[in-house]
């Protein structure tokens, strides 16, 4: 009973931090100068806060195969966003997209 009440109480303060943290960068993207600082931004923020809601979730699952399925999609996002996220800002830096003339940043 009581290592019942410790997990839930550790699951929702993943799941809140990871909302807050989620509420939080999305709005700090709206302030960043550039698309590439934005763009670095948001591929962490989205594996960190992604992390934290689906681990809180899978603590409140417990020893399913629910939370099995959760690890394997936390998985697939730690392993696309970061890949996704460096190649839209490569691809944007190899189209001049956020550069001046000599190639340096605008």
């Amino acid at each position: 009973m009581m290592l019942e009440l410790i997990v839930n109480y550790i699951s929702y303060a993943m799941l809140l931090l990871g909302s807050f943290l989620s509420l939080t960068f999305g709005l700090g993207l709206l302030r960043f100068p550039d698309f590439y600082s934005r763009m670095h931004a948001a591929g962490v923020a989205d594996t960190l806060c992604a992390g934290l809601i689906i681990f809180g979730l899978m603590l409140q699952a417990g020893l399913t195969l629910i939370s099995v399925k959760l690890f394997l999609i936390l998985l697939f996002i730690w392993f696309t966003s970061p890949t996704s996220s460096f190649t839209l800002a490569s691809t944007a830096y190899r189209c001049g997209y956020g550069t001046n003339d000599k190639g340096e940043q605008a």
